[in-house]
């Protein structure tokens, strides 16, 4: 018999839902569930993308100083900005069963719930009038893939521009001129919009979507039933850790950025004797998986442009077919490091 989870999570604290998360996926990976839909608030965090540079995407002193606090995510993207006027949803299925555009499909569904029109744009944006409300990101595993994305309902626009850093290239890409500027919350398109009212949409049309045969099996939790779980503890441990959040900042010798239409890139070496002694890659690029293994076939490269272009396009493949091909991204970046006259 197939077994669905819908789990609503009780606590704020980012780290602890962002632990539970990779928990749930674990747990489907193994075979404990067939789909999982996944629903957590954060209060007062700015979360980050797998590959970002803490620092440059946040004013991370403002965010302490004021009590909140910064999470990175094992997913590719921007840097959002969560409050309890923001809801959070997660999408876990089987890799077999698992769709982008269905799931995009269901999300559009259900603000069409709540009277509001909305559509796809760009990489992971969903808009309505114009103006982004959610915004998405996508990680696949050996036997899931998971989609998780935010919905604003009525998060506080002050506190989204006061500690996000948003570069103006990517501004500039976006046709706008501030975050504010690009962000609406879906109470202003119809005041009778709650997280509440979201949250019934998101159980009535995830179990449409994908537990509608019968004979499925459908649990409804809160997250207090994973809570003594070891390896959840484990990984609250590790989302909550420094050197997962911040990781260790390096006064690099050489950098080079530029922004391609599947993302910003900023590539950072230590130089010693003419090789790469240490390289960084920041991205927001969706597929993190692809920018977290280039440093490695950089290190210990000669620090020439075309050596390194040649590394990268050495790294390249098409085996994720959710994003941009990697050999695209491989070629873009070669190209960069290219031009470079080192």
């Amino acid at each position: 018999m197939p077994k669905a989870l819908m789990i609503h999570a009780t606590e704020h604290n980012p780290w602890f839902n962002l632990a539970l998360e990779t928990f749930l996926q674990e747990s489907l990976e193994q075979g404990t569930y067939d789909a999982i839909l996944y629903l957590w608030q954060n209060d007062h965090t700015v979360v980050i993308g797998r590959n970002q540079n803490a620092w440059a995407e946040c004013n991370t002193g403002r965010l302490e100083e004021e009590g909140g606090r910064l999470a990175r995510r094992s997913t590719g993207g921007g840097a959002v900005y969560h409050d309890l006027g923001n809801l959070n949803f997660s999408i876990v299925l089987p890799r077999k069963r698992f769709s982008i555009d269905d799931n995009f499909n269901l999300l559009l569904a259900v603000v069409s719930d709540h009277g509001i029109s909305a559509e796809r744009s760009g990489r992971n944006d969903i808009l309505a009038n114009g103006l982004k409300f959610s915004g998405n990101a996508f990680t696949l595993k050996k036997y899931s893939g998971l989609h998780h994305g935010t919905l604003l309902v009525d998060s506080d626009y002050g506190r989204i521009a006061r500690y996000l850093t948003v570069s103006a290239d990517k501004l500039k890409a976006k046709g706008v001129t501030s975050v504010r500027s690009r962000v609406t919350n879906l109470k202003a398109i119809n005041p009778s919009v709650t997280v509440e009212g979201l949250e019934q949409s998101l159980y009535a049309r995830f179990q449409e979507a994908f537990c509608a045969d019968a004979g499925w099996q459908i649990d409804k939790l809160q997250d207090l039933a994973f809570r003594d779980q070891n390896r959840l503890q484990a990984l609250h441990e590790h989302f909550a850790s420094w050197n997962w959040r911040y990781g260790e900042s390096v006064a690099f010798d050489a950098t080079v950025a530029a922004r391609f239409d599947w993302g910003s890139v900023e590539l950072g070496f230590k130089i010693n004797k003419g090789y790469a002694l240490e390289s960084r890659i920041y991205s927001d690029a969706l597929d993190s998986d692809y920018i977290a293994g280039l440093p490695e076939r950089l290190n210990g490269c000669r620090f020439h442009s075309a050596d390194l272009a040649e590394a990268i396009l050495a790294a390249s493949d098409n085996t994720n077919s959710l994003m941009t091909p990697r050999s695209q991204m491989a070629e873009d970046i070669a190209a960069l490091l290219r031009q470079q006259s080192w």
